[in-house]
């Protein structure tokens, strides 16, 4: 099983690249619509890494897929320009999901 990126930055691709990840850069709402139906139809990538700011900007395709689709595995990693998250951001989900506050 493999992984597939698909990045808005060419920077981030690059560096995946490097690691032996294959992967494509995307512009525009089409583009990102269009691979990553392609991504998930492919049975070869069991991930499917996704730069975090393609989730910002297209929640609604992203969201499509995960409930369409079963496999392969959605992840949402930084670009080299660090994550958007706020620093506790686990707690914080950790929290949410158990509802105690740790």
């Amino acid at each position: 099983m493999k992984m597939y990126l698909i990045s808005e930055n060419i920077n981030t691709y690059t560096g995946m690249r490097l690691a032996g990840v294959e992967g494509v850069v995307v512009h525009g709402k089409t583009d990102v619509k269009k691979e990553l139906l392609k991504a998930v139809q492919n049975k070869e990538y069991a991930i499917i890494l996704i730069t975090e700011k393609i989730a910002e900007e297209f929640p609604e395709i992203v969201s499509d897929v995960r409930l369409n689709y079963k496999q392969p595995l959605l992840v949402e990693i930084p670009d080299r320009y660090g994550t958007g998250r706020k620093e506790d951001f686990i707690t914080n989900y950790v929290n949410e999901a158990i509802g105690i506050k740790l």
